[in-house]
């Protein structure tokens, strides 16, 4: 596959931190004999990489915007172009010696999603992907899956954990789409998440509460795997309103409608 020079850029940012995960998750289980020792050991982890890739991005267009979970946002004098970053997308993985987190980095032009880097540094997988160009699972074309009804579907989301969330809209929610499908995962990190959605492993997928860099590469990856990422109305207001679900044409409508049944009362 044929990449532009930004995307090469964005690629070389996410390896050089995951190749600094890679290292630091080696180390998280001799950790585990203290409490707070692996927690401390993670955030600096996440930090560290997060200064990688921001140096290694800033370096290539220090005119553009930066926005991440770990430091305030910059903006940037270019004024039409922003990183959105998350340097380990899911820490709780990763300080219990689950191989299964990101490095995530998406290009924003003129408030559009147009370039997207997933790595897992445990697996070596690299999801990438640009507007119009298509998204890839290293030099492999992706595809969402076909599968035109729930019951046949594997369904990937995110469960609110202690502190975070609406948990009793997330039970409902859960309890109305376990009843529709084959089965429920949660990988326990949205970036992955919406990548295997991207790969067909997923049929689809629903979560709240999401902040930018938890969703901006995986709705292109998606998007440009011939899916469909939006907003629970179907709308493209998934920033603001800091949820999507997404899926092929029918699982995502499909999924929403399920998304949308009443509370029931008693």
């Amino acid at each position: 596959m044929a990449r532009s020079a930004l995307l090469n850029v964005m690629v070389q940012a996410a390896f050089k931190a995951g190749k600094s995960l890679s290292r630091d998750f080696g180390e998280v289980q001799n950790l585990q004999v203290s409490l707070k020792g692996p927690a401390e050991y993670v955030a600096q982890a996440h930090r560290k990489a997060e200064k990688i890739v921001r140096e290694e991005l800033m370096k290539a267009r220090p005119t553009y915007g930066f926005l991440s979970d770990e430091a305030e946002e910059v903006i940037g004098t270019d004024g039409a172009h922003r990183w959105i970053v998350n340097a380990l997308d899911g820490t709780t993985n990763f300080l219990h010696g689950i191989p299964a987190f990101a490095s995530t980095i998406a290009l924003e032009r003129n408030g559009e999603i147009v370039a997207a880097v997933v790595l897992n540094a445990a697996t070596d997988e690299l999801f990438t992907a640009e507007r119009g160009g298509g998204a890839f699972l290293n030099d492999r074309r992706l595809r969402v899956a076909a599968r035109k009804a729930l019951p046949d579907c594997v369904i990937g989301c995110s469960v609110p954990h202690l502190g975070n969330g609406n948990h009793g809209k997330f039970l409902v929610e859960l309890r109305h789409v376990m009843g529709e499908v084959a089965g429920i995962r949660r990988l326990g990190s949205t970036a992955l998440d919406l990548a295997y959605v991207a790969a067909g492993r997923f049929d689809g997928f629903w979560e709240r509460d999401l902040a930018e860099w938890d969703m901006a590469a995986g709705m292109l990856l998606i998007r440009e795997a011939g899916g469909y990422a939006t907003d629970f109305d179907g709308g493209n207001d998934m920033f603001n309103a800091g949820e999507v679900v997404a899926g092929n044409e029918y699982i995502h409508k499909a999924l929403r409608d399920v998304l949308h049944r009443p509370v029931p009362t008693r």
